[in-house]
């Protein structure tokens, strides 16, 4: 996959675009993405390059000192890799490994040795099954309830591709009650959302939606409970888009369907994971012309139904699309380690 290139407007007096610095760096990275000479020649050519300039850089780069520490270190990085997908090889042996369970109340030791410490996706049926939240919650009522006060929200997504990584540029703080009526009004749209990000549950305004929480899973520690929750609310359509978080969690539908898709995190490597803890691929609609690599990664599916409950185990990349009007409530407070430290890429330009 040829990276993007660099911009170099083309100077008015000469016939060619100059071989700059970034050209350079442009040349090194396609190498050690193993892009043939001959294809980088012509998408150099292309934007303006003397293509014979073009070769001689092409092949002084494969000299270069600094060219040759990071073929070392691309090595090191490639044991990584294999090492990762022949554990995921290992894994997706069992012929278990395509589907996502529904299970109703396992018991703690065998959910913290089966999903938790083994790091497998589990859907809980019957935790909501006490929640008042079950009767209660809808639309209607969180207008009534809530409707004169403000909430924060997403908005304006679909003019910006990359919503989610830029979900600041998308903040808007909205009275509860005409937002209510947008979403109903509004049809199936990803183009706002009331998301994690909103920390309603910090409020005390709130608190009597904490208190519509009954049972919790298994491991879950009842005093963290509103230091760590949060409440999401949208309309059909509302697409979060492939990303892994860096904790463990639970997600519970009480209103509406959602879809997930899940992938391992040993396939990392086949993700393109180069900023923070995104990938650039729509599942929908992956370009395995740019991301080749996605094609040989296995895809788990699932819909979570109203009083179902997905737990998401560390790393699991995920993308999830709501099929309905959708009122979740989302949780991190499992009673041991669930604090992690991760060294992300930051590079926005891939």
């Amino acid at each position: 996959m040829i990276q993007p290139i660099p911009p170099a407007p083309r100077p008015r007096n000469t016939a060619f675009t100059p071989l700059t610095d970034d050209w350079r760096q442009w040349i090194a990275e396609n190498r050690l993405r193993e892009c043939t000479p001959e294809s980088m020649v012509v998408t150099m050519a292309g934007a303006g390059l003397d293509p014979e300039e073009c070769r001689q850089a092409i092949a002084r780069m494969e000299s270069d000192p600094a060219f040759r520490a990071a073929r070392r270190m691309q090595q090191v990085q490639r044991k990584l890799e294999s090492v990762t997908l022949n554990l995921q090889k290992l894994w997706e042996s069992s012929p278990f490994y395509g589907r996502i369970e529904k299970r109703t109340s396992p018991s703690r030791d065998e959910f913290i040795e089966r999903y938790v410490l083994g790091c497998r996706p589990v859907v809980l049926t019957d935790v909501a099954r006490d929640w008042p939240a079950m009767q209660r919650w809808s639309p209607a009522d969180l207008k009534q309830r809530f409707g004169h006060l403000t909430v924060e929200i997403q908005d304006e997504r679909n003019a910006d591709p990359k919503y989610e990584e830029n979900k600041l540029q998308h903040r808007r703080v909205v009275p509860l009650a005409p937002f209510v009526d947008r979403v109903m009004a509004g049809g199936p749209t990803n183009d706002y959302y009331m998301t994690a990000n909103n920390e309603a549950l910090r409020r005390p305004e709130f608190a009597p939606l904490l208190a519509d929480i009954g049972s919790l899973p298994p491991a879950c520690d009842r005093s963290q409970l509103a230091a760590r929750s949060s409440f999401w609310f949208g309309p059909a359509g509302t697409l979060t888009p492939l990303h892994h978080d860096t904790i463990m969690l639970f997600h519970t539908q009480v209103v509406g369907r959602k879809r997930w898709r899940l992938i391992s995190p040993l396939e990392t490597p086949r993700l393109y994971n180069y900023n923070n803890v995104f990938s650039p691929i729509d599942i929908d609609r992956p370009d395995l012309g740019r991301y080749p690599l996605f094609g040989q990664v296995t895809v788990l599916d699932v819909t979570v139904e109203p009083g179902e409950t997905i737990f998401l185990p560390l790393a699991w990349w995920h993308q999830v699309t709501s099929l309905d009007v959708s009122l979740s409530f989302s949780y991190t407070n499992l009673d041991g380690p669930n604090t992690f430290s991760y060294q992300n890429a930051e590079i926005t330009n891939w």
